[in-house]
């Protein structure tokens, strides 16, 4: 019997027109918000990685995660899998809270500190975590929580 391996294929196209700079948290938030969807972001929490390249100019978002009311699963190694295939030189991480509390739990900051070091062996820049609301956004990094 032959076994049939399958080749993995990589390529790297940005398509990007319309070239955004993040420059702040709140240009963060803005472009996060931009791919939520607003009749869920109250509803089921998601987790997502804005891409960047040495300019900070956003190469894309990804969706990593989507979980419950109260919680989602993030996994490291599918985070650091997207960023590398993209090349990305710098990450932002934001997740929602269906609640609108848009204070950092313990988990949140364990979490970040656990990507931020990830990152480091990857040489790549993790810049910040946002917590994301339909009303507004808290920046772990301008809180200095990591």
């Amino acid at each position: 019997m032959k076994s049939i391996i399958k080749e993995i294929s990589i390529s790297y196209e940005s398509g990007i027109k319309n070239r955004v700079r993040i420059s702040s948290s709140e240009k963060a938030y803005e472009a996060f918000l931009s791919s939520w969807d607003m009749g869920l972001i109250e509803l089921q929490e998601e987790f997502k990685v804005l891409l960047l390249n040495r300019s900070n100019i956003v190469l894309g978002i990804c969706s990593l995660s989507k979980g419950g009311v109260s919680g989602t699963v993030v996994d490291a190694k599918l985070l650091y899998s997207v960023a590398l295939k993209c090349s990305a030189c710098s990450i932002i991480v934001a997740h929602n809270h269906p609640s609108g509390n848009l204070k950092a739990s313990e988990a949140d900051i364990s979490l970040t500190k656990k990507l931020k070091q990830a990152a480091s062996y990857l040489d790549i820049q993790f810049l910040d975590h946002l917590i994301i609301a339909k009303d507004g956004f808290s920046s772990l990094s301008d809180k200095g929580l990591f």
